[in-house]
């Protein structure tokens, strides 16, 4: 008999495991569609589903509408964070009782001013950018949901920002951290927040798919192997549970054990 043992599984959890494989795929396929039909591998922004999932889960702040409608005429507007991502980010905020919140990469604010209305008054988002053009679209909209004083906007480097709170003796005192900027950079980010962030606290880290380029990374697009290695980090980091979300362009949640 020259067939090899399935490792020493019995027989019906393999044949259950492998029907579970057979199901999730088909699931998966019925969602984003047949790789043929889907250059991305994600629900596209015009796709009835992701229309569906707007109407049926996304309760938005008059203001925010505001902000997303805003930013959506902007030649950079496909830059800002999904309206439905950012939701459960505010959600995770929420759900742990968070008072200090760390966003890298800042645009024009939409995730920051999600963020700031549901943290306590005396709550703080250090939001970190390095171009103030953009947040000056949001600011007016931060003032006018009364958050303002919320939002500790630091125009700079993040890692300048990062090694500065991590000087001032901030280690282990973020509740959350949200990264979505340059892409090379991600690891060392990622690395930073986990120190900065105290244990039972999430980093959620954004475009982990990079519109699919991550299934097979060119030499050239360092952005797209930057992500795929944090990927294959944080699979194996011992320092974190994580989920790998299918929204928007992919978000990883680390959760600091």
């Amino acid at each position: 008999d020259s067939e090899m043992p399935l490792l020493s599984v019995p027989k019906e959890v393999a044949v259950g495991t492998a029907m579970l494989g057979v199901a999730f795929a088909t699931g998966m396929l019925a969602v984003f569609g047949t790789p043929k039909s889907s250059t991305s591998g994600m629900i596209g922004k015009s796709s009835p589903l992701r229309q569906y999932i707007l109407d049926h889960s996304l309760r938005e702040h008059p203001i925010l509408k505001k902000l997303r409608l805003l930013t959506a005429d902007h030649p950079w507007g496909r830059m800002m964070v999904s309206c439905e991502q950012a939701q459960l980010m505010a959600n995770l905020v929420k759900l742990i009782k968070a008072k200090k919140v760390l966003e890298i990469g800042v645009f024009t604010g939409y995730n920051a001013l999600n963020m700031a209305l549901v943290l306590p008054d005396n709550g703080r988002v250090i939001a970190c950018d390095i171009n103030e053009d953009y947040a000056k679209i949001g600011r007016p909209l931060w003032k006018e949901a009364g958050v303002e004083h919320k939002i500790d906007l630091r125009i700079k480097p993040a890692i300048q920002t990062l090694d500065e709170l991590l000087a001032n003796g901030e280690a282990e005192t973020f509740d959350f951290a949200f990264i979505d900027a340059d892409k090379e950079s991600y690891n060392e980010y990622y690395e930073k927040c986990l120190r900065l962030v105290k244990k039972g606290g999430i980093i959620a880290i954004d475009n982990v798919f990079w519109n699919g380029k991550v299934l097979k990374p060119r030499k050239d697009d360092l952005a797209a192997q930057s992500i795929h290695r944090l990927n294959e980090k944080l699979l194996r980091d011992a320092r974190v549970n994580i989920s790998m979300i299918p929204m928007g362009d992919g978000v990883t949640l680390a959760f600091k054990l």
